[in-house]
């Protein structure tokens, strides 16, 4: 806090809003652009979209196992 008040004292142009300006400098900023938000959205639906994958995956391993030889028969050893 106080680094960040130095830096307020510190600026040559004064801000409108020295609360705007501790709250920037402190990581604590303004609302939330949407396109963050639509952003975290589409992360959220890829990890699910992900998972599925995943579980499809395991399946169809389990799946093409019953079908297949063993690896050590597969090559006549």
């Amino acid at each position: 806090l106080f680094a960040v008040l130095v830096a307020l004292y510190e600026e040559p142009e004064k801000p409108d809003s020295a609360l705007d300006f501790l709250k920037h400098h402190l990581g604590a900023s303004a609302p939330e652009n949407p396109e963050i938000e639509a952003l975290r959205l589409e992360v959220a639906e890829m990890k699910e979209k992900y998972e599925a994958v995943l579980e499809e995956n395991k399946k169809l391993k389990t799946k093409l196992a019953q079908y297949e030889p063993p690896q050590d028969e597969k090559h006549g050893e």
